[in-house]
């Protein structure tokens, strides 16, 4: 449009209004002269006599064509405006406004699913209460799909106890003054990112802010980028009997409202939180009592086929969750991860994978876990 508007002025100017306006001899011997300009706009005929009035005519359509030039000016200058508007326009037409989108994040990952059945697994971008976006991972096809990732758990040293990189247990070491330690699993601090989910900690708003009903864990090799997750993961577990929705909706819920983490809050006998049992996607009972150190397997401490929350051991210290598995004894910090900032017994249990490494690491026995075990995260899901 812009490209017809300006060859059009163009020709306006070369044929209309011309710039170099001439004169000639019409009649030699009457001394008369006239302008070359078309028909429609020449002025009468001047004689020699007249040339005052000639230099004024000459000048008055000078004025004329600058005039015009100017307005020309002025509209192809608004024609480029016009351009870029409506360039503007169409690159905001094409972009993406999806659900899920980060122009029109979701509530939540189930809310995709509902609104999109036909969604895929993959990173999506939700919204959290207070308005914060985020991307994380939406798994879409486990049974029916819908499942929020909201959180992992990732152990980055073994050997530093309660140190920075421990955000589900104490960074400030193993200290009585600190019994809850950092209290992530009942905050709304936030860290990590989804795609760095198995090789740090993670936790996005969804943790605290959907309203969900259960939960689902996978336990992945650590290092595995995103679009893996879910094909390597060698454990995949579910509960499906609704069990958060008595415990506020949420772990943040279940672990501020209900089930506090510390330590001497409570004893292994008697103040031991829920265990849920479990659906398996992947995996069977017989895969979680083999990745078992085989102390607790020989004493028969932990049962498959459960998720746990809030395990004491016997000196009291607390532990978050128990995956996998619902613990009966007295060695929780063998087989649980995450919980308070202070273990009585040894500093050595200190850690988001507490005692896992107590007769060395990655060995397997003893009271120890296997390499796998140690060196992979637990993931958490939402729906």
């Amino acid at each position: 449009m812009k490209t017809i508007i300006v060859i059009l002025s163009t020709l306006s100017i070369a044929y209309g209004v011309p710039n170099d306006i001439r004169v000639r001899t019409i009649n030699e011997g009457t001394c008369q002269y006239t302008f070359v300009v078309p028909e429609e706009m020449a002025p009468p005929t001047h004689s020699c006599p007249d040339t005052g009035k000639l230099q004024a005519d000459l000048e008055d359509l000078h004025g004329i064509v600058e005039g015009q030039q100017a307005v020309l000016n002025a509209l192809d200058n608004r024609l480029t405006q016009l351009e870029t508007i409506l360039l503007a326009s169409q690159n905001s037409a094409s972009a993406d406004h999806s659900l899920g989108s980060e122009l029109n994040p979701a509530s939540s990952c189930l809310h995709i699913k509902q609104t999109s059945p036909s969604s895929q697994d993959g990173a999506y971008f939700l919204i959290g209460k207070d308005g914060t976006i985020y991307q994380t991972y939406c798994d879409m096809t486990t049974a029916g799909g819908g499942w929020t990732l909201v959180s992992s758990v990732h152990e980055d040293d073994m050997y530093g106890k309660c140190t920075a990189g421990d955000r589900w247990s104490s960074t400030r070491g193993n200290n009585i003054n600190y019994p809850g330690g950092d209290g992530n699993w009942a905050n709304v601090h936030t860290f990590g990112s989804m795609g760095s989910a198995t090789t740090d900690d993670y936790k996005n708003p969804g943790y605290f802010s959907i309203d969900a009903t259960n939960v689902m864990l996978w336990h992945v090799p650590n290092n595995v980028p995103a679009e893996g997750y879910k094909t390597a993961a060698y454990l995949r577990y579910r509960t499906s009997n609704g069990f958060l929705e008595q415990y506020g909706g949420n772990l943040y819920s279940l672990f501020k409202d209900h089930f506090p983490i510390g330590y001497n809050l409570g004893t292994y006998t008697h103040d031991n939180g829920p265990a849920i049992p479990i659906v398996y996607e992947q995996g069977s009972d017989h895969l979680v009592q083999s990745l078992l150190p085989p102390n607790i397997v020989s004493r028969n401490e932990a049962i498959p086929g459960f998720v746990q929350f809030r395990v004491f051991n016997y000196e009291n210290s607390c532990t978050a969750v128990c995956p996998g598995v619902n613990f009966v004894g007295r060695n929780a910090e063998q087989v649980c991860i995450g919980g308070g900032g202070y273990w009585a017994e040894h500093p050595r249990q200190c850690g988001d994978y507490l005692g896992k490494d107590w007769d060395g690491y990655g060995t397997g026995v003893g009271w120890s876990s296997n390499q796998l075990v140690t060196e992979s995260v637990v993931m958490f899901f939402y729906r």
